[in-house]
């Protein structure tokens, strides 16, 4: 037997603390400091002074609390589900199911090790609202660090739940995966992964001749597909979950300079409550001063976390600011290219620090509130001075140019191409295309004849 050193960094309660607030928004930071206060004594969210009835009467019962406090022992455990930002979705009422709670109850029928079953679960936190998972699982690889074939099998497991198309790239791979489930393998399936454009535009005919079948044959086949669900995962939305954004940053003008401001409470997050740390100290009994000792340091621990999430929150945003002080001068269509790669370079921040940073968070200036997630995305380089253009700014330079067009005599992917070219925005028609498509605007033929995917 040969025996191997390996070294392999853990995770403190600290850290993973931290990581699980900065993943937060403002609004799921301030229900959770309020669901603390509510279990730990030692938070105040706002501080008052007991009195001496409640001081007595607080004191007899803090050891039936030490002996009878389930739920916070359950709290300050450290496992998956406090990673995970979607366990916790939907538990407010106890009654709600998500999508995430829906696939991963059908994972304990399954005889699936801890990690592939993790890994299944990871990817169900990555589906959208339609329940697709559009991130390619190479870049989900890389950014996670997790092996490549394992994001495989679990992507093979998850498209096997229900409901039938969850997990898929797109809408022909939903409604192929919905078609498969039923063991429809005819004209159908056919259909929809190569010729799905055309069944839009009621192409019954071309489709029966690229096909060989009847006309008669497509149109039946376009009655099962009309049966299908294209967003599987829609019917698990709670738009009353969250009935405002709360914005995390707002943006000043001082000088022809933009700043990022944290949004504040109006007053510190929580403080110590001082007579139970003065009790902590005064105590002769040793259980009553091991329930205060815990406490306390969950409450620092807390305290500590924050604070560092305010500050990599704060970095984070002000370096998008100066990035894209074009948006914040002249709107959407000065957008520069930036990643989520070049932001954690420039800040000398792991990746997924910095993904976490900005997920689920919003930013107030004068052209309205966005997401932090609106401010990235991949660019093109344009032909003077090598500047790259925001892929955001050149679909509102695409849309606009169809927006302007004869719509008689629509421009085809080709001719926008070589007109953004001109506009110094250089992409291919094949780029046209694909942004095109991800606006859900028709090609030349479809537009012309008023067709909509």
């Amino acid at each position: 037997m040969e025996l191997l050193q390996v070294q392999c960094q853990q995770l403190s309660y600290q850290q993973i603390q931290g990581l699980k607030l900065l993943q937060m928004s403002s609004w799921e930071l301030e229900q959770y400091l309020r669901e603390l206060s509510q279990e730990n004594p030692l938070v105040d969210l706002e501080p008052e002074t007991p009195s001496v009835e409640e001081k007595d009467e607080l004191l007899h019962y803090l050891q039936w609390l030490e002996d009878n406090d389930y739920q916070n022992l359950y709290c300050q455990q450290v496992n998956e589900d406090e990673l995970d930002p979607l366990s916790q979705v939907g538990t407010a009422g106890g009654l709600e199911e998500t999508l995430f709670r829906f696939l991963s109850q059908q994972l304990y029928s399954r005889d699936l090790e801890d990690k592939m079953s993790e890994t299944v679960r990871y990817l169900a936190s990555c589906l959208d609202e339609r329940g697709y998972l559009t991130t390619p699982l190479r870049e989900l690889s890389q950014r996670d660090h997790i092996p490549l074939t394992r994001l495989e099998q679990a992507l093979d497991i998850l498209q096997g739940l229900e409901p039938a198309g969850v997990g898929a790239e797109n809408l022909s791979q939903c409604l192929e995966l919905q078609l498969l489930r039923i063991r429809e393998e005819g004209p159908a399936l056919a259909i929809v992964k190569h010729h799905l454009e055309m069944l839009a535009r009621h192409q019954y005919s071309a489709i029966a001749v690229q096909i060989g079948i009847s006309t008669e044959q497509v149109k039946g086949a376009a009655a099962i597909i009309r049966e299908l669900d294209p967003r599987p995962g829609a019917i698990f939305e709670q738009a009353e979950q969250i009935p405002y954004i709360l914005p995390d940053i707002f943006v000043e003008e001082q000088g022809g300079h933009y700043t990022a401001q944290i949004r504040k409470p109006g007053r510190q997050y929580f403080q110590i409550n001082e007579y139970y740390k003065n009790l902590l100290l005064r105590s002769q009994d040793p259980q009553v001063t091991e329930y205060l000792k815990d406490k306390l340091q969950q409450a620092e621990s807390v305290q500590q976390a924050v604070f560092q999430r305010e500050s990599t929150l704060l970095r984070c945003a002000q370096a998008i600011v100066d990035t894209q002080a074009g948006f914040f001068r002249c709107g959407p269509q000065a957008l520069c290219s930036l990643t989520m790669a070049d932001l954690s370079k420039k800040l000398d921040l792991h990746e997924s620090t910095v993904s976490r940073a900005v997920r689920g968070k919003y930013i107030q200036c004068v052209q309205g509130t966005y997401p932090l997630r609106y401010f990235f995305s991949r660019g093109v380089t344009a032909e003077r001075g090598g500047a790259q253009i925001g892929g955001t700014a050149v679909r509102l330079r695409l849309k606009q140019l169809i927006d302007q067009e004869d719509h008689q005599n629509p421009l085809s992917d080709q001719k926008l191409a070589a007109l953004l070219t001109q506009a110094n925005c250089p992409i291919s028609r094949r780029t046209v295309a694909k942004y095109r498509e991800e606006m859900n605007i028709p090609n030349m033929s479809g537009r012309k004849r008023g067709f909509h995917l």
